[in-house]
This record gives structure tokens, C-alpha cells and sequence, in this order.
């Protein structure tokens, strides 16, 4: 009877995820007959919307970060999400790779090794091309932009959502769930709808983005490895094993599939890591990331605000404001995820665990793999700057990795890290949009495996018809409008869980860890038992 129950339970919202399709299939299925008209309409579109609250994305990026150092190291950061009995569920140093995959994915192999010469060809402050000082700047921006700022604006979402699931027990994993402490029971009307339908906009259009734009690198690497040229067909083929594999990870759910294939990611790219790292002109590595971080340090609040109002060179609204709009984007599918594998630990742990592992996880593969580009520009021994004006950033991550020794063993390495990073994107994301479209959910279930295994086929379908129209570019910029109706949603969020805070455990909020359990429709502040030790030390004192 109970199995019954729970199937009851695990069943799709109608209401969410037909209007989701539409409004999807609506947005795509005009870009995919009309691509280049699709793709001029929209990137007009996103130039005026950067050029006009660029001011905003930056407001937003610098204000996650202020928000997410006040609430970790304020008294709320010793809120536990959880009862007091509730332990994590995954350990820590698997969490922490969960949490650093779902977030990065395929993009950081995409741009890791080309972001710095985009940035020597193109340098921000008015500096001159290719000098020693753009370069110093180009090694130094990637750290800015996959750092702090990016991971504060993951985790915003996530509080309020895991403080919904873990303190009060709500039994849906949706966005607008966590919104109820602004917008009360209007979020079980067109307004919750509509934040969910535009968080499964979001995660589709991106994730399904991330496919097509990944496709086309691994491709390139498949054909660089086996000698065969490029067609459809061989794309077909790598989104099909990909699909696969993608497949039998959200099958398997968050302990036996997606952990286990984050896992052997982080474990790949470490090793690539450090290959690079040895293999390469280690000492300059590790000069110039020393060097990138302290130019960070200097300039953090000058580059977080900076606009370039007066000479508007576009370096503002092409990179920074581009980027913290995409992770704004994709803060949903973050959200919803962090959230729930996080049960069991108190906000503070979260933020600095998710900021500074995120933070330096990124900063690792910039420093070396970006850094080791750098030095064969700067040296002269491969113009790479050419071949990526003319081929583009499969071609250049391609000739990059052929200078390296091994070369034949580094590019299937790559190639397979590529599979399982994006592989352990779009799983987490399949899951979520299986969460957010079934009716109830606890944080202690996951959803139901053919729900799960749909999503990850409509994610695949969605790269599937990008990849035959060629409309990739129009559906990425389509996503990161989205960011723009997610800023004020965010803020919501973060209104809701404060009031949430305030309610439940007012003066409680002096102890040293705070949990809560739910009786009554009310949440009962638990202050932790005291150990042994503790109550040795209050009798000796």
C-alpha cells in the first residue's frame, strides 16, 4: 500500500510540464525554420538588454557575494538544514565534486584553454593587444569571472530551497515553493506556475545549449584521434552515447549514478591537471597563477562595478555581464540541486564549502590549462591566436593538446573527461526537471525513474534539432535573457527565507548550531544536546 502511495506521489504535474513543453517548443521551434532571422532578432535583443541593465547583472553578481558572506558568517550561517537527527547524506568530499560538476560541467574544457587568448586578443582597461600586461590581464579575468561572484549567485537559490525541504518539510522541490514566505499562497496559482515554467525554460534551454555547443568539441577530438571526417552522423553518434551514458547515471539517481560518475570526473581531470602542471612550464604556472591572484585581489571592486560608461569598448557587456547573466541562468538547475544533496549541513558550511571549492576548483583548471595556452602564445611556438580566428575553439583546444607529450593518450583522456563532465551536468539537470514536475516530493525521495529518464531524452531531443538548424547561438542568447526575470525572483527567495528565519527561531538564533523539527505545521526550534565533554567543562567552570 505504501509503494502505491509513493507512486501516487511521484507522479508528473500536468500542470507544469505541459505548459513548460509549449512554452519551450514555442521559443525553439521559430529559431529552428527561421534560424539566422531567429538569431539576428535575438542577439539584437541581447544587446540591448546588456547595454541597458548591465548595471543590474553586476548589481546582482557583487550583491550575492555581500549577501553570501553576511549570511554564512552571521548567526543564521548555524542553521542546520535539517532536524537535529539528520546527518549528510553524502560525504563530504564526494558532495563537494557533486556540487563542483553539476556547476561546470563540458564548459570549463570549452574555455579553459582559450578564454585568456580571447582576452590577449581583446583586453579589458583600454590595455594594448598582445603586451605582457594584457597577458597578465587575460590569465587574471578567468579567475574573476569562474570564481567567488559565479558561486555566490549558484548557492542563492539553494538556501532558500534546502531551508523549504530540511526546516519545514515541504513536500515539492520547486522554485516557487521557496518563494512562499514573500508571495504566500499565490505561489500555488498562475505566479508559481509561471516561476517554475520559466526555471524549466532556463534548464532546458541551457543545458540543452550546452549539449549542442559540446558536441561539436568532442567531434573535433574524435576526429583528430580516429582520422574520420566530420558529418551529422558522427555528431548523431557522440550525442547518442552521450544520451546513454546520461541515461543510466539519472536511472541510477544521486548515490548510485550521479555521484559515482562525478566521482570519476574529478579523479580524470586531477590527473589531467596535474599531466598539464608537470608536463608543461610548471614554474611559470605557478608564477603566473600567484601572480593572476594577487591582480585579483587588487582589482576585485573595480572589475565587479566596471561598465566602461565612458568609451564603451564592449569588454563589460561581451564577457562580464554575458557571464553573470548565464549564471544567473543557470542558478535554477543549481539551486535545485545543491539544495538537495545538502541535507544534513548547516548554511555555513555550504556557502564556504560551495564559494571557496567552487572558486578554487575553477581558478585550477584556468591557472594551468589557460596558463599553459598563454605560454605557447607568448613563446611564439604555436600561434594559437591565429587558428582560433580562423577554426575556431575546437580546432585551438585540439592543436593545444597535440603539443603536449603523450599526446596520443592525452586527447582519449580529454575526450572521455569531456563525456563524463557533461554527463554529470545534464544528469543533475534531468533530475531536477523530473523533481520540479512531480506533484510531491520530499527531500528524502527522488523521482520516479521513467520521469527522470523522459527528461533526459527531451534534453537530448532539444540538442538533437539544435545541431541540424545550426540555431545554437540563438538559443543560448535566448537563455541568458531569461536571467533577467530571475533576478527579481532571486531576491524574493532570499526575502522569503529571512522571514522564514525570523519566524522560526528568532532568540534561538544564539546557539551555537540551530535544527528544527515540524509539529503541528509549525517548526520547534532544538537547541543540540550538550556532549560530555561540554557538560565536564560547564561543571568545572
Amino acid at each position: 500500500m505504501s509503494d502505491v502511495k509513493e507512486r501516487n506521489n511521484l507522479t508528473i504535474d500536468q500542470s507544469v510540464l505541459w505548459p513548460a513543453i509549449i512554452v519551450i517548443l514555442a521559443v525553439v521551434s521559430p529559431l529552428m525554420i527561421y534560424p539566422d532571422a531567429g538569431k539576428i532578432a535575438i542577439s539584437n535583443v541581447l544587446s540591448w538588454t546588456t547595454s541597458t541593465f548591465g548595471w543590474l547583472y553586476l548589481l546582482a553578481g557583487i550583491g550575492s557575494f555581500f549577501v553570501m558572506c553576511w549570511l554564512a558568517f552571521g548567526p543564521i550561517g548555524r542553521i542546520k538544514l535539517g532536524g537535529p537527527d539528520d546527518v549528510p547524506e553524502f560525504k563530504k568530499v564526494s558532495w563537494i565534486v557533486m556540487l563542483f560538476c553539476a556547476g561546470i560541467g563540458i564548459s570549463i574544457c570549452n574555455w579553459a584553454f582559450v578564454e585568456p587568448l580571447y582576452f590577449l586578443s581583446g583586453p579589458p582597461m583600454g590595455l594594448e593587444v598582445g603586451t605582457s600586461i594584457a597577458a597578465e590581464w587575460a590569465a587574471m579575468y578567468p579567475m574573476f569571472h569562474w570564481g567567488v561572484v559565479p558561486w555566490a549567485l549558484y548557492l542563492m537559490p539553494a538556501l532558500p530551497i534546502a531551508y523549504a525541504l530540511y526546516v519545514r518539510k515541504v513536500h515539492v522541490l520547486r522554485m516557487s515553493e521557496a518563494c512562499r514566505g514573500v508571495l504566500g499562497d499565490a505561489v500555488d496559482g498562475p505566479v508559481g506556475k509561471l516561476i517554475d515554467i520559466i526555471v524549466i525554460f532556463s534548464i532546458t534551454g541551457g543545458v540543452g545549449t550546452s549539449l549542442g555547443l559540446s558536441v561539436p568539441l568532442v567531434s573535433e577530438l574524435f576526429q583528430a584521434i580516429f582520422g574520420v571526417g566530420d558529418s551529422f552522423l558522427l555528431q548523431m553518434s557522440i550525442l547518442a552515447a552521450w544520451t546513454g551514458m546520461i541515461a543510466w547515471s539519472v536511472y541510477n539517481g544521486l548515490n548510485k549514478g550521479i555521484q559515482t560518475l562525478s566521482n570519476i570526473n574529478a579523479v580524470l581531470g586531477f590527473l589531467i591537471l596535474f599531466f598539464v602542471l608537470i608536463a608543461g612550464p610548471t614554474i611559470f604556472l605557478l608564477n603566473l597563477w600567484s601572480n593572476s591572484f594577487g591582480l585579483l585581489l587588487d582589482n576585485f571592486f573595480r572589475i565587479s562595478f566596471w561598465t566602461d560608461p565612458i568609451k564603451h569598448g564592449g569588454f563589460p557587456e561581451s564577457w562580464t555581464i554575458f557571464y553573470w547573466a548565464w549564471w544567473v541562468a543557470y542558478a535554477p538547475m543549481m539551486g535545485l540541486f545543491v539544495a538537495r544533496i545538502s541535507r544534513g549541513r548547516t548554511i555555513k558550511e555550504l556557502i564556504v564549502n560551495g564559494v571557496v571549492w567552487g572558486s578554487v576548483g575553477c581558478w585550477a583548471f584556468f591557472a594551468i590549462w589557460g596558463g599553459y595556452a598563454l605560454d605557447l602564445q607568448m613563446s611564439g611556438a604555436l600561434d594559437l591566436q591565429a587558428i582560433l580566428s580562423k577554426s575556431g575553439t575546437p580546432a585551438t583546444v585540439v592543436a593545444i593538446l597535440k603539443t603536449l607529450p603523450l599526446s596520443g593518450l592525452v586527447l582519449p583522456a580529454f575526450t572521455l573527461l569531456c563525456f563524463v563532465f557533461l554527463a554529470t551536468t545534464v544528469d543533475s539537470s534531468a533530475y531536477m526537471l523530473a523533481a520540479v514536475c512531480t506533484k510531491e516530493i520530499s527531500g528524502y525521495q527522488e523521482p520516479a525513474r521513467w520521469n527522470r529518464i523522459l527528461w533526459t531524452l527531451m534534453l537530448a531531443f532539444v540538442g538533437v534539432g539544435l545541431l541540424s538548424v545550426g540555431g545554437l547561438e540563438a538559443v543560448q542568447i535566448s537563455t541568458v535573457l531569461v536571467a533577467l526575470p530571475m533576478i527579481p525572483v532571486l531576491v524574493i527567495m532570499l526575502v522569503s527565507l529571512l522571514r522564514w528565519v525570523r519566524q522560526d527561531f528568532g532568540a534561538e538564533l544564539s546557539s551555537p548550531v540551530i535544527s528544527g523539527i515540524m509539529r503541528h505545521g509549525q517548526v520547534v526550534p532544538v537547541r543540540p544536546q550538550p556532549s560530555a565533554a561540554t557538560e565536564r567543562l560547564a561543571v568545572s567552570n
